[in-house]
């Protein structure tokens, strides 16, 4: 499946949660997430543009693999998912397999749906709380996510094409 999205940086999230309840949106999740991201030695997936994170979203667990497809508009990925039953016993038989942790995640994340875009409201917390609160969408297309965008009052120059480590990166360098 590919994934298609955009982060939108110093929101006004009442703002932008009136606009998109005004337009018929639904919200969809509002708990935590933790993410932990694996590699092998030598930076093996880092070094083939590719992604294995597992993630417990509130009471579910996810067991996602995600490769980097070039385009400057917007971070897409193909993206292959999977539920799994225990975070605790994934993550004892990744580490078995010879997969270290290279980044961990929490954060509070309130999540609504709308003509198939998802509209992700993000809060990290513990070491990456430095980060503001922002929002990503999540759509079929870059063009329709900047349609969205725009109803919501950001113009395609507010809309980043980052990762979660290029997020960081921007807000440490800030004075």
């Amino acid at each position: 499946m590919r994934e298609i999205e955009l982060k939108i940086l110093e929101i006004d999230r009442e703002r932008a949660v009136s606009t998109l309840l005004s337009l018929g949106a639904v919200m969809i999740f509002d708990d935590e997430i933790h993410a932990l991201y694996y590699d092998m030695p030598g930076q093996y997936l880092k070094e083939r543009h590719t992604t294995l994170r597992l993630r417990r979203e509130g009471a579910g667990t996810l067991l996602t693999v995600k490769h980097d497809i070039c385009d400057d508009r917007a971070k897409v990925r193909e993206e292959q998912e999977v539920t799994v039953s225990d975070f605790h016993g994934m993550r004892a038989i990744l580490e078995a397999l010879g997969f270290s942790i290279w980044l961990e995640m929490k954060k509070h994340r309130t999540s609504y749906q709308l003509a198939g875009l998802h509209f992700e409201f993000d809060r990290y917390q513990d070491a990456y709380s430095f980060i503001p609160e922002f929002l990503e969408i999540e759509g079929p297309s870059v063009d329709a996510i900047y349609r969205y965008a725009g109803l919501l009052g950001y113009s395609e120059g507010d809309c980043r094409p980052w990762d979660a480590v290029q997020l960081a990166a921007h807000y440490a360098a800030r004075p």
